[in-house]
């Protein structure tokens, strides 16, 4: 199976991304099509992606929204580019002709082989927990609770193209306005936490066939720690308990300046 892995990313990324790129290349199990980067015009991404070869594009031609469409923010946190990197995922249908896209995170680095269609099942890597608002959202957008007791958000997430389609459609045929303005007019703002597209797309799969769906523990470590600090004997060490590492130094989560 053949499959595109695309990666929303911004300049502050640059410390990780190569480490990303790298990361999937070596550990998924399937052969990779294209790795496409999608950013904010920028000379020093359009560098990294020559030297990688992936593909870059223009985040701003993904959607017919741009972050500064999106107002998401307190006085404390701003979360407008978490939330448009999500949309940019669920949107990336226009940027494959694969039948399924691999999604990842640009602070999250594969420690080991993963796998994500297997006997015909796609593979989701879960989490006990998860935000309670994300499924507040959920409801309001395809009008039903959870199926799955078991978390999708992962950093990481294999979608189908088709499904995703059907996904936007069904929120589409329910609130008769295209499927990004559905999910921007029905989240709660002052949530700091109130939409996940791995969740939304996890539990509308689930919902409609468990049976196709694989589960597999996470296993992700959370870390502070710099790029330069993942030597060989490190990453080695850290095999042995983790699937991946996440380094979140990141813009999506920033908190506004004091």
């Amino acid at each position: 199976m053949v499959i595109d892995v695309i990666i929303p990313a911004i300049e502050k990324d640059l410390g990780t991304l190569p480490l990303v790129i790298d990361s999937v290349r070596k550990h998924v199990t399937h052969t990779i099509g294209e790795i496409i980067v999608v950013s904010p015009e920028s000379e020093k991404i359009k560098a990294m992606c020559a030297r990688k070869n992936c593909r870059f594009v223009n985040e701003n031609t993904v959607l017919p929204i741009t972050k500064k469409d999106i107002r998401y923010s307190s006085a404390k946190w701003e979360r407008s580019g978490w939330m448009y990197q999500q949309l940019l995922k669920l949107g990336s249908t226009k940027l494959t002709n694969r039948k399924f896209y691999l999604t990842i995170d640009a602070d999250t680095i594969l420690l080991r082989p993963h796998t994500f269609r297997a006997n015909g099942k796609t593979v989701f890597f879960y989490r006990n927990w998860s935000q309670p608002e994300y499924f507040v959202t959920y409801r309001k957008l395809l009008g039903k609770k959870r199926s799955s007791s078991k978390s999708f958000v992962a950093h990481y997430m294999l979608f189908e193209k088709a499904k995703v389609v059907q996904l936007k459609k069904a929120i589409e045929a329910r609130h008769q306005t295209p499927w990004y303005k559905a999910i921007l007019n029905n989240f709660n703002r002052k949530k700091q936490f109130a939409f996940s597209e791995f969740e939304t797309y996890g539990n509308f799969l689930h919902s409609q066939n468990p049976g196709q769906i694989k589960f597999k523990t996470w296993l992700n470590k959370s870390s502070g720690i710099s790029t330069a600090q993942l030597t060989p004997g490190t990453v080695k060490k850290l095999s042995s308990k983790f699937r991946s590492i996440s380094l979140h130094k990141r813009k999506w989560y920033a908190r506004k300046a004091k």
